[in-house]
């Protein structure tokens, strides 16, 4: 697979643009809304370089919890939103963006195809990177304890074996187990690479409560106990923190994360010499990996001025403009933006790519589910109820969700 065709979640086709310029000049509020790691923060910084009104943003964990009550207002209160090919969802199921295509076609020359992407036939949001999850590990502590990098959780689970009963590590796997979105992100990267269907074809009735769906939570479960027991509270920074401080050997991280994790100060030279990475990792006998492809973009808010929306599209295309790319931001993530060449700690997401790994699905009730998976698998994860008990709950919880959404009857 090619980047260029890895925007496999909507429909892309090109829109012709005219010249714009870098070092803009805005006559619009810009309010900007979205989540917290360095490639966003270069992104922001390259739109606030703009000349004109002030541009603020508010870079949070807790984005998908106050986009859309933000955008809700007229006027809204951002008047952009970044999102992914996830997130976008809640924005359009309450029609809180608005179509690009006129924008694009005056400012959008230095946009690529697969940068553009269009729902039932209009662009509602530009893309400008491309995220998954993948294998980071310690190559020095995987010597030592004699085991070869794992292209699977099954050899995961031996290599952390091997590194427990050395000494080496007493919780050597690393995960964003976060309860919430974080831990419902892992089952649906667990339950993909079993080969499992998320609905029933054509249909918005779930179907994870099947033996694939046991089989995922329990490598889940199996995984955690070489885990941190503060697992539940790890998001991917607290996962990262845990890395650098040298108490993990292997975890499954977001490429975005992992291009800047040993690059802060304070680090060990153990840790840093031993980083490395590779592709995502399978599951059993099947070849799909357990990750995700997504891509991260940006929205215009619908309730809010032409002019603003103008000063908003002008500011955002600046911050993601070709010549952005340096040294520096060009190793924070795989960008989508013209003359980007992938750097050696691109190779995870660029392998999950080659992988052919299935991107998250846009579909209107896969946030419900999403939710639901948040809600309910944290007490199966703390040994309080079975396998077949927590997939019920979360079947129960979801129709509960879908019906109320109009999508069950």
């Amino acid at each position: 697979m090619k980047l260029s065709q890895l925007v496999l979640a909507a429909a892309i086709s090109v829109s012709a643009g005219s010249a714009f310029a870098a070092g803009c000049k805005i006559d619009g509020r810009v309010s900007i809304v979205g989540n917290e790691f360095p490639a966003i923060h270069a992104v922001v910084e390259g739109a606030k370089s703009c000349i004109g009104d002030e541009i603020k943003a508010n870079l949070t964990a807790d984005h998908q919890k106050i986009n859309v009550a933000g955008m809700t207002s007229s006027p809204a209160e951002y008047t952009s939103a970044l999102i992914s090919n996830a997130s976008i969802i809640a924005l359009l199921n309450e029609d809180l963006i608005r179509p690009l295509d006129s924008l694009v076609e005056k400012y959008g020359q230095s946009l690529k195809p697969n940068q553009l992407i269009k729902i039932n036939g209009k662009i509602m949001a530009v893309a400008f990177m491309v995220n998954a999850q993948h294998l980071v590990y310690r190559s020095d502590i995987l010597a030592e304890a004699g085991v070869q990098p794992p292209k699977s959780y099954e050899e995961v689970l031996v290599a952390a074996k091997a590194i427990r009963e050395q000494e080496l590590m007493q919780y050597p796997i690393g995960g964003a187990y976060k309860a919430g979105w974080n831990l419902a992100q892992e089952f649906i990267n667990m339950y993909l690479a079993s080969g499992g269907e998320f609905f029933e074809p054509g249909s918005a009735k779930v179907s994870i409560n099947n033996e694939k769906g046991l089989a995922a939570l329990e490598m889940m479960k199996a995984l955690s106990g070489y885990m941190n027991p503060d697992f539940l509270t790890h998001d991917s920074n607290a996962t990262n923190a845990e890395f650098r401080a040298g108490n993990v050997a292997m975890m499954n991280m977001w490429g975005s994360r992992a291009a800047t994790l040993t690059e802060i100060e304070g680090i060990s030279e153990d840790v840093v010499h031993g980083f490395d990475i590779s592709g995502p990792l399978i599951v059993g006998k099947s070849s799909v990996p357990a990750s995700t492809l997504w891509w991260d973009g940006f929205t215009v808010a619908k309730n809010v001025s032409d002019a603003d929306a103008e000063a908003t599209f002008v500011a955002m295309i600046t911050g993601i403009s070709p010549d952005r790319l340096d040294k520096k931001t060009s190793s924070l993530a795989v960008w989508l933006i013209d003359g980007y060449k992938p750097t050696q700690k691109a190779r995870g997401v660029s392998d999950a790519i080659d992988m052919e790994t299935k991107p998250y699905p846009i579909k209107p009730y896969m946030g419900l589910l999403h939710t639901a998976l948040g809600n309910e698998l944290s007490d199966f994860m703390q040994g309080k109820e079975d396998a077949k008990s927590a997939l019920a709950d979360i079947v129960s919880a979801y129709n509960s969700a879908a019906r109320e959404e109009g999508f069950l009857n």
